[in-house]
């Protein structure tokens, strides 16, 4: 039986990556819950959230300065959460591979 229903172990997993904005170097934009499943065990959600981060590209660099509106783009990456199906903790985040 699942101590920790599906809502709690996204939110978990948002609240994990929100707190580690600063470590990783890169805001976190466009947050949103991509995948979810049950390991075949039950003891663990597996949940993927997908969020884009800014690209600088240092050839618009230039441009942004002079410009009113600077030009930013965008790489979605996604990480990879298991959350223990009884304690709701994050125990692992990974890069999940597209």
């Amino acid at each position: 039986m699942l101590s920790v229903d599906l809502k709690t172990a996204v939110n978990a997993a948002r609240e994990y990556i929100l707190n580690l904005q600063e470590i990783m170097g890169n805001s976190v934009e466009n947050l949103r819950l991509e995948e979810v499943e049950l390991s075949e065990d039950k003891k663990f959600w597996l949940i993927t959230l997908g969020f884009d981060i800014p690209i600088i590209n240092p050839k618009n660099r230039m441009n942004d300065i002079f410009s009113t509106f600077p030009t930013e783009n965008y790489q979605r990456e996604y990480k990879l959460f298991k959350v223990n199906s009884q304690t709701g903790e994050v125990e692992a985040m990974k890069i999940r591979e597209v």
